[in-house]
Formats: structure tokens, sequence, C-alpha cells
């Protein structure tokens, strides 16, 4: 049964392999893809359910136990984020069918589309810090071809500066790896933890932690280290841009998160406040450039930023409720922020701009789109029921219980200005006299819509059903809280 925490990662694989023969065959590769998608997505909910029940499972990728071979480990947090990923994949998939292009798919759309699956699953669940490595790499080469295809100016211009900060990280993660290897003579994430903690971690982990830091900021997208994210991420066509924008950075976010929660602990005078102090710039300055743009691709990439900063502000408390908090938003925000992006892209191909002063009226032709669009920008916001509210209010309290009312009051007031950046799309796009867009009847309207809808739908549901999934999100965060009991499910003690 444990071979069950492979298979999302084998599936896409595997599709990935086959879909390469097919490039062609664009019938093939989408069937392919979306039954793909399906099957992980079912393995997901099935892998979830087996941690609820019997615990976090591992599996060690040779004839060698943990520490000395590789090893894949699935607690809840993994789990769920695997979950996560797989059902946006899937919708962003469904979106892509009507969206990409032809030329785009003629040259190895789907296969890419599939590698980077593989390398977010992948990240999620390895519990080696130097495979983690092997999956970002993996995950960041799909990102280079998804990002340059279609060969426009402003994605070759982007995919420069992206493939240069990219290698520059990667360049120190592997350095920052091989420092952390020096001091604890392991690569196995229980067994760093359990050295960590016999050694106390002196003044060169701390150092090593900053290290890592950086490494993650910088593909998180935290202050100051994401001024690459706005414009990369504003160069690809609407699907890849919800793809990167729901689960590029979350990736960034996971490592900071399972690293600080499982190795750097022990000086969390150093360390954690450090992260915490860059966790509420991050809210700040990625509120200021949300309310600051006219662009509706910028509004919603620098809510990407608010969004990192409040997680991670989370994490830096470090109690339960705020690490709760921080899963339970950290999933929100995957669906949400997929949800948004592909809603912008649908406004988009209707008007064929994204400057949201050439656009208004929209709702009197397109009411779904427009209160689609409504209902996810009250659930970014943090409105209740929807499933923004109880993460946040779940941090906050943490905050509060923590003594961190300067965070605290940051998270509540950024919940305001990030409503009023959304709103102004909603009231500026979808109000106000009705415009003739020259190809707005090309557009495939109702099939665009239906990604969107399914992401919003499960938002509310998130939301709504907050009693039922807390156990879930509970059990995450008591592994996180403490870190023995993933210690000792990997090690076996």
């Amino acid at each position: 049964m444990n071979n069950l925490i492979i298979l999302p990662i084998l599936i896409p694989f595997v599709t990935a392999a086959i879909l390469i023969f097919f490039h062609k065959k664009i019938r093939i590769q989408r069937w392919l893809s979306a039954l793909s998608s399906i099957a992980t997505i079912f393995v997901a909910l099935v892998l979830v359910q087996k941690v609820h029940t019997d615990g976090i499972q591992s599996l060690n990728i040779s004839s060698w136990d943990a520490p000395f071979g590789i090893t894949l480990v699935s607690d809840m947090l993994s789990a769920l984020l695997v979950l996560t990923t797989s059902v946006v994949a899937f919708v962003c998939l469904i979106y892509s069918f009507k969206s990409i292009g032809a030329e785009r798919e003629k040259f190895y759309y789907y296969p890419v589309f599939n590698f980077l699956i593989v390398g977010v699953n992948g990240a999620f669940t390895t519990g080696d810090i130097f495979n983690l490595f092997v999956f970002f790499e993996v995950m960041l080469m799909s990102s280079y071809v998804l990002l340059v295809l279609g060969g426009t100016k402003i994605q070759l211009r982007e995919s420069i500066k992206y493939l240069l900060v990219n290698v520059i990280s990667s360049a120190l993660f592997v350095i920052t790896v091989a420092y952390l290897y020096s001091v604890v003579g392991t690569l196995n994430m229980a067994h760093i933890s359990q050295r960590i903690a016999e050694i106390g971690q002196p003044g060169i982990l701390s150092v090593i932690a900053v290290l890592f830091l950086i490494v993650f900021g910088l593909k998180g997208a935290i202050f100051p280290l994401y001024f690459w994210m706005p414009g990369s991420y504003y160069a690809p066509p609407a699907p890849v841009l919800a793809l990167f924008g729901a689960l590029l950075t979350k990736v960034g976010v996971y490592s900071i998160t399972r690293t600080y929660t499982l190795f750097f602990y022990h000086d969390q005078g150093f360390t954690h406040e450090l992260l915490q102090l860059l966790a509420i710039v991050s809210i700040i300055a990625g509120v200021i450039g949300a309310i600051a743009y006219w662009d509706m691709k910028k509004i919603i990439i620098y809510n990407i930023i608010v969004a990192v900063g409040v997680i991670l502000y989370g994490v830096s408390v470090m109690n339960i409720d705020a690490l709760t908090g921080s899963i339970f938003y950290l999933i929100h925000d995957m669906i949400i922020k997929a949800a948004l992006f592909l809603l912008v892209g649908t406004i988009i191909a209707i008007t064929g701009t994204s400057n949201l002063k050439k656009v208004s009226g929209l709702i009197k032709r397109y009411p779904g789109l427009g209160w689609t669009f409504f209902i996810s920008a009250l659930a970014l916001a943090g409105i209740p029921p929807l499933s923004g509210f109880i993460g946040k209010l779940l941090i906050v309290q943490g905050g509060f219980e923590g003594s961190s009312y300067v965070g605290a009051g940051v998270v509540l007031m950024s919940s305001l200005l990030v409503l009023f950046s959304v709103m102004k799309i909603f009231i500026n796009g979808f109000w106000g006299v009705h415009r003739a867009y020259e190809n707005e009847d090309k557009a495939p309207v109702k099939w665009l819509l239906i990604s969107p809808v399914i992401l919003v739908i499960l938002s509310a549901l998130y939301g709504i059903g907050t009693e039922a999934i807390l156990p879930y999100i509970s059990q995450a965060a008591e592994t996180l809280a403490n870190p023995s009991i993933y210690i000792d499910a990997v090690l076996k003690e």
C-alpha cells in the first residue's frame, strides 16, 4: 500500500514520456493527459485517507532503509498539497484545450505540462533534501519551456530573467545543501532533524537556515526576492500563468515551512523572527503593488506575494493555531489563485487586453463570468463563509497568542486592501458602459468558464465544510508542531 506514495509522481511521468511520441496528435495528447490527471486525483484522494487513518507513510526507493537510501514520505501536509496540485493541474488542463492554441500543443505542451506536475508532486513528497533539489530542477526546467513556448517578444525577454534568477538560486541551493551535509552528515530530512536536535543548532546552522530562506525565498517570492516574478509571470498565457501562480511559488513556501519546522526550530529567536519580519514586509509590498496597478494580471500577481507573506507569517509564529491556519490558507490560495488567473484569462480572451482602463460593462453580456469573479474575489479577501476566512482567522488568532500583535494587525488590514484591489477589477471591468470588443465572438467563453467555476465551487465547499476538513488540517499542523512524529515515522524508531 505504501506504493501509493510514488504514483502521483509516476503517473504524470509515464504520461509525459508517452506523449512525446504523439506530439502531432493533439486529440490523443488531450485525452491521455486528462485521464492521467483524473487518475492522479483519485490516487491522491486515497493517499490522503490512508495517511489520515494509518499515519505518515514512507517508501524506500532501494534496498537501503532510511536514512541511507532515497526515501519518499507522505505526511498529511504532503498528501493534501499533492491532492490540491492534482486538482489545479486538471482544471488548468481542461482550460488549455480551448485556449493554449494548436501551435503550442504541437510543440510538446502536454508532455512538459505533465513533467511540471512530476516536479511539483515530487518536491512535496520527497523525504531527502538533495532530492528536493532534483525535483525543483525538474519543475523549473519544465517551467522554462512553458514560459517560452509561443516565442512572443515578452516571453523571450522575461524567460532570460527567469532563467538567470533560477540558475543562481539553484547553484546556491546545492551549496547550502553541501554546507548542511558537512555539519550533520546526512541528507535524509528526518535524520537531519534528529542530528540538529542532538547538537542543538549552533550558529553555523542558523547561517544555513538563512541561506535556505534565501534559496526558497527566491522561488517562493518573499520580500525582497520577488523582483523577478511580476514580469516573468505576466508573460505566459492564462493556463500556464494559473499553474505558475498556484503551484510554483507554493513549492518554495512549502520548502520554507518544512525546513523551518523540521530542522531549524531550536533557535527561533533569530531564524523565525527574521522570517516573520520578511513575511510582514511581503504582505505590505504585495498590497501596495496590487492597489497601484491597473493591469488585471499584475493585480493578481501581486496578490500572490500577499498570500506568501500571510502563510509564512503563520509559520513564523510556530504555534498550533497559526500553523493550522497557514496550512488551511495555503490550500485555499492554491485553489483561488488558479481560479482568478483563469478568470482574468477569460476576460483577456474576450477583450484582447489586460488593461483595466480599456474594459467595462462585461456583466451585461457575461453575467456568469462576472458573478464567478465576484465570489472568487470575496474568497481571496477572506470573507466568511468562503475558504479564505478560516485560514486567516486561525493565523491572526495564533499571532495574538504568540504576542505578535503587529503582524496579526497587518494580516487583518491586508484583507481589506486585497478586497479593494480585486473589487477594482470587478467594478471597473464588469460594470459601466458595455463596449464592443473585436474578437469577443470568437472566445469560447462557456468552455473557458468550466475550470474557474469548478475551482470556485471547491473553494466555497472548502470554506463551508470546514468542520469536516479541519481534522485533516489539524493532523498536518500537529506533525509540523511536533517533529518527532515525522522522525519516528520515517526512521521507524
